[in-house]
């Protein structure tokens, strides 16, 4: 069924909101406080689940990307026309904006609210785990482009689209789980920005990276299933 340019992108703002919101908000609120337990894997869990959850609620009307650098990786792999790239980007930005807003205004609103870093993607002296800044960039570009192949994988039409929205949320923590401590994960600007716009000034000087490597990440992704196992499909996640 073909849905409409408005649908599609409420669908992709819809979806990032979600991720960000769901994703970052664990980290921002609950993770904030140790005797919740939920940790590393609490929040790796949670941006999972954000993307199960919306693939299935939000992917039957725009493929349910939610990820500037996942369109540009479908765009690169031949499964989305490059003249639908800036809706879907503009829609995915605007998205996490919106949640980072309503997340700061929720996350704020107790006496003494001490945010931290709110979520935000970093390296250096920024990184969880003081990774420096070739770490993280050699880190965000091989989870991004593992992510793509593995979405790439998972929505291909010899496989069972019942299950992909599973196989990639549980892709994305997995990737969480292992990057966490090296840049907070990204593997979508999107999300990145978000936080950025409400984090100390840092974030924003250091958001370039967070554009540059899981684009590139998504790119070689994309290039590497075209050569190794491509066949042609429409972007679809769930």
């Amino acid at each position: 069924m073909q849905h409409s340019n408005f649908k599609i992108w409420s669908a992709e703002f819809l979806g990032t909101f979600w991720l960000t919101f769901g994703g970052c908000g664990s980290a921002v609120l609950a993770a904030a406080f140790p005797e919740l337990g939920i940790g590393l894997l609490g929040v790796s869990l949670a941006f999972g689940l954000t993307v199960v959850t919306g693939a299935y609620a939000f992917g039957p009307v725009s493929g349910g990307h939610f990820n500037p650098a996942v369109s540009f990786g479908l765009v690169v792999a031949g499964r989305m026309p490059a003249s639908q790239l800036p809706g879907y980007v503009v829609a995915q930005v605007v998205g996490a904006c919106a949640a980072a807003g309503v997340l700061y205004f929720i996350a704020s609103g107790k006496p003494g609210a001490d945010l931290g870093g709110f979520a935000a993607n970093g390296f250096g002296a920024n990184s969880p785990g003081q990774y420096s800044m070739a770490a993280a960039l050699v880190c965000e570009v091989v989870m991004t482009a593992f992510f793509l192949l593995v979405i790439l994988g998972a929505t291909a039409q010899r496989a069972s689209n019942a299950f992909a929205g599973m196989a990639i949320g549980l892709c994305l923590a997995l990737i969480h789980l292992v990057s966490i401590p090296v840049t907070n994960t990204s593997v979508n600007p999107a999300r990145s920005t978000g936080p950025a716009l409400f984090a100390p000034q840092w974030a924003m000087d250091q958001l370039w990276m967070f554009w540059v490597a899981p684009l590139v990440g998504a790119a070689l992704g994309a290039i590497i299933y075209r050569v190794t196992m491509s066949e042609s499909r429409t972007a679809q996640i769930a």
